[in-house]
């Protein structure tokens, strides 16, 4: 596996006229990346993961500088897992001083996630463009985990007529039913055990009986979002960790 960390090295890398893959990433590497690298490697020629922590999707009072990093430990499983390159630049490569330049995907971003994080979308969407335009990938992985994420980049792919697919794979689970996240590992035995009632409450796919069951967590929303697919979203804190975990619904409610 190649390690580059410029933007004039990730824009040149040979293809071998095949078709390319790419996983943008945070790093901080579990099994759901592992399921994205693996939908990658199975249908490209060459799998780009790109390792970038965005300061622009965190708000002031996030955990930019918590946020989990181990370059080292992601590299070996990025190549264990059959990533071709590693592009891991630093904030001044592709936020060089005099940037002003940021992509708003206005109504999908403003709502939910958008809503609580004021900007996050603003970082999400403009981040994801300038990767596309540095790899030139044919198609993007996401994971359905952060289903809004994934339906503002697909509106952004498609109101800015981008030429590339947009793979979902599907949110993995650890074997209690926590929706695997990097922020995971900020929760304490105690305060794991009481972030389980957020799956159990999305599994009923029923917003009423969802909002009875995380009565009593710290809620920032639990709606019905009508992306594509619909889905039955929540996002909750759990000490000072906040996670958002989705379900996919088979049909609008009645």
């Amino acid at each position: 596996m190649k390690i580059v960390r410029t933007i004039a090295d990730a824009s040149g890398l040979p293809t071998c006229d095949g078709t390319v893959g790419l996983v943008p990433t945070m790093g901080a590497f579990h099994e759901g990346h592992l399921a994205l690298f693996r939908a990658a490697r199975a249908e490209n020629d060459v799998v780009v993961a790109s390792l970038f922590v965005n300061p622009a999707q965190f708000g002031a009072n996030e955990d930019l500088a918590a946020y989990p990093r181990d370059e080292e430990r992601d590299a070996a499983v990025a190549a264990e897992a059959g990533v071709d390159v590693l592009f891991a630049p630093g904030a001044d490569e592709l936020y060089p001083p005099g940037f002003q330049t940021w992509v708003e995907v206005e109504e999908l971003g403003s709502r939910l996630e958008g809503e609580h994080r004021p900007g996050h979308f603003r970082g999400v969407a403009t981040i994801c463009l300038k990767l596309f335009n540095i790899v030139r990938p044919d198609r993007a992985y996401f994971g359905q985990k952060d289903a809004q994420q994934v339906a503002v980049v697909k509106r952004m792919v498609r109101d800015l007529d981008l030429d590339l697919g947009i793979r979902v794979v599907p949110t993995v689970r650890d074997a209690d039913g926590l929706a695997l996240s990097s922020r995971n590992a900020y929760l304490s035995p105690k305060e794991r055990e009481r972030a389980l009632a957020l799956p159990r409450a999305l599994a009923t796919k029923d917003l009423a009986q969802a909002r009875a069951r995380l009565n009593g967590l710290d809620v920032d929303y639990v709606e019905v979002a009508d992306f594509e697919p619909s889905v039955l979203a929540a996002a909750v804190r759990v000490g000072k960790t906040r996670l958002i975990d989705n379900v996919i619904l088979d049909k609008e409610p009645a």
